[in-house]
């Protein structure tokens, strides 16, 4: 089966074909000559997947899979959430995030926050939803040069390590994006069982 993996960023194509099955050819956005930038102008993460999935169902007409994640941090009442990525600008630069967010929570006491990650599946003519998160805390300073996003501040519950700072291994047994990723292909696999079977 090949499968469209609807997004531009290279570092979460490798996390994520890292966890996929070798019967399923997970393809990028450039392998099937969209370099477009797919508008996100859903008002939820929800929103945002299903538009990007659409859109390169409607354009392209492959089978394929967007998702859009945010980070939600109690302290300000859920930002950045459904801006994550474009939280200090349109140019969204991952260390001006990071650094806006933890200029913005110098003074706060109170600094738990979860990754939500939401999946849109557009497959034989049906849409499927699978959602991911996963708990922890913003720590003071960048620590790590793995991951990318808000990865090098954001320490999980159970761990004294940031997801910049993990294997990609564990990072992606235990994240938002991994744990979303999980239920995509089971049920991309017991779909391919049934059909065995039928």
């Amino acid at each position: 089966m090949k499968l469209v993996f609807a997004t531009q960023n290279k570092n979460k194509i490798d996390e994520v074909r890292a966890l996929f099955p070798a019967n399923i050819s997970l393809l990028s956005l450039t392998d099937i000559g969209c370099n477009e930038d797919i508008p996100e102008t859903g008002k939820t993460l929800e929103e945002n997947a299903i538009l990007k999935a659409n859109y390169i169902t409607h354009n392209f007409g492959y089978p394929c899979f967007a998702d859009d994640t945010g980070l939600i941090v109690e302290a300000l009442n859920g930002a950045p959430g459904v801006y994550s990525a474009r939280y200090a600008g349109k140019s969204r630069d991952a260390n001006a995030n990071m650094d806006k967010l933890l200029k913005e929570l110098k003074h706060a006491k109170d600094r738990k926050a979860q990754f939500e990650t939401v999946i849109a599946l557009n497959l034989n003519e049906e849409q499927h939803i699978f959602k991911g998160e996963i708990e922890g805390k913003i720590i003071n300073k960048k620590r790590g040069e793995q991951g990318f996003g808000y990865d090098p501040v954001f320490i999980p519950n159970g761990y004294s390590k940031t997801f910049a700072e993990l294997p990609l291994e564990i990072k992606n047994n235990i994240s938002h994006r991994g744990l979303a990723i999980q239920k995509l292909i089971t049920y991309l696999n017991n779909l391919g069982q049934d059909e065995e079977r039928s």
